[in-house]
């Protein structure tokens, strides 16, 4: 009876304090602040917005991560916190009122958040042909090896100018070692006159930690190597062995083994010949980490080209 009394109240110690665990558990995840400023200037006949954007802890502490920039529930453009927990953009606006919001995606430590609606407005410029560029989503978080894709799309202004189709060609930097980034397709027509959206799909792939073909077909032993090197191993374990009574048989054991090293230094066997003609045994992964995407978009009418850039985020475990 009095073991089944200590087994009681060891059980209701735990109950009681298995909530105090897992609130002290949940603690650790911040709460976090957003907050968005922009202005806007006039260039090239356009008008463009500088975002600048900064995330922070209930502690006060900078946060990681990425954020994205929405107008409307629209995403238009993405970007990694820097140490300081801030983030910079640049978006080229239509002409008209806008009011945009930055979306902190949160990370292991810290929530998401939205910071409060910031309104701008862009000034109508001159009726000359161009376009904006956004992607959705403007940031995917990836694990090495894995890959995903986003929607790039182009929104015509003033195509109505257009005395035939502009075409844009898209492109992309930035992206971390061991990973690529594609367009399909990577050539976009925009019509005169039109006014909806055109897009195409851009594919990010990295790149995970595995072992190549080549190195697997290194490990096997081959059969044709060892009927070479067991014979002349043993020898020059013979010259080396009779060497002691003709000296003329020391000279050649020793001209027989720099000849056999050479061999082994331009063949198959040397690390080095290996490494040159069948790479590394292991493929090396994407480094994990928090990454800042340019997407371009160019186009050119012959004499004047037409270049906007917006910003994604890319994160990699």
């Amino acid at each position: 009876m009095r073991r089944l009394n200590l087994e009681w109240v060891a059980a209701l110690g735990l109950a009681v304090a298995a909530p105090a665990w897992v609130a002290g558990a949940q603690a650790t995840v911040q709460s976090t602040t957003t907050t968005l400023s922009a202005e806007t200037r006039i260039q090239n006949g356009r008008t463009l917005a500088a975002v600048a954007v900064a995330v922070k802890g209930e502690d006060g502490a900078p946060a990681t991560g990425a954020v994205v920039i929405q107008e409307d529930g629209r995403q238009l453009a993405g970007a990694a916190l820097s140490a300081e927990g801030q983030a910079r953009l640049e978006i080229v606006l239509p002409a008209g009122e806008h009011n945009l919001t930055a979306v902190y995606n949160g990370d292991s430590m810290h929530q998401s958040s939205v910071s409060a609606v910031s309104g701008v407005r862009a000034q109508a410029v001159a009726a000359t042909p161009d376009f904006t560029v956004s992607v959705t989503p403007a940031s995917l978080t990836l694990t090495a090896g894995q890959s995903g894709s986003a929607i790039v799309s182009l929104t015509p202004i003033n195509a109505s100018s257009l005395a035939g189709p502009m075409f844009v060609t898209l492109a992309c930097a930035g992206f971390p070692d061991q990973s690529s980034c594609n367009f399909t397709p990577n050539n976009v027509e925009i019509l005169p006159n039109a006014t909806a959206p055109v897009t195409s799909s851009m594919s990010l792939v990295t790149q995970g930690r595995n072992r190549t073909t080549a190195g697997l077909a290194r490990t096997e032993h081959n059969p044709v190597a060892w009927a070479v090197l067991l014979p002349g191993t043993l020898g020059l374990a013979g010259f080396a062995f009779s060497a002691r009574r003709r000296r003329w048989l020391s000279r050649l054991a020793l001209v027989a083994l720099i000849g056999f090293v050479g061999i082994l230094g331009t063949t198959a066997c040397a690390p080095r010949y290996n490494y040159y003609n069948h790479g590394p045994p292991y493929n090396l992964p994407t480094p994990p980490g928090t990454y800042t995407l340019q997407i371009t978009a160019q186009s050119s009418d012959g004499v004047t080209a037409t270049t906007h850039t917006t910003s994604f985020g890319l994160t990699v475990q």
